[in-house]
């Protein structure tokens, strides 16, 4: 689980998004990046999170912020989230789990009694020279923007 901290490089990470298009770390250097790592698109927690985003997506802007949503869904259902919810930010369909083993989020939990392996809702915030400045484990899916902006 969760073994990265504030303050550590955050890892050299390589995924693809809902159009088939290629994101890595670099690629935001110079930038400020959110990346929210949520269990399953469409559903109703991971719907709030991504909308409350998406209605601060503004704000996250003014303030030199990029967002990237990550889960381990296919490219065919994060493109139907995406647009289905109008989100102006690309999701990862990171169905190998590099980059969500790399970013340690990968994990047993229970619900209802049961335990079994999924994402853990995590965020993380990585400055503009790769360095986690943030990590969110108690996301509050109906006023994450908050969280993370204040």
């Amino acid at each position: 689980m969760l073994t990265l901290k504030i303050g550590d490089l955050a890892p050299n990470f390589s995924g693809v998004d809902q159009d088939g298009n290629i994101h890595e770390l670099m690629d935001y250097k110079g930038r400020k990046l959110v990346m929210f790592f949520y269990p399953k698109a469409s559903t109703p927690g991971c719907t709030w999170e991504a909308c409350d985003l998406r209605d601060n997506y503004e704000r996250f802007q003014n303030q030199n912020y990029t967002l990237l949503g990550v889960s381990a869904d296919s490219a065919l259902r994060q493109s139907k989230f995406k647009e289905k919810n109008n989100l102006p930010f690309p999701l990862l369909a990171d169905e190998d789990k590099s980059v969500i083993n790399a970013f340690g989020v990968w994990g047993p939990k229970k619900f209802m009694g049961r335990t079994y392996d999924g994402i853990h809702r995590t965020t993380f915030v990585i400055d503009e020279t790769g360095v986690i400045s943030d990590i969110i484990t108690k996301v509050k899916t109906k006023a994450h923007a908050e969280q993370i902006l204040d």
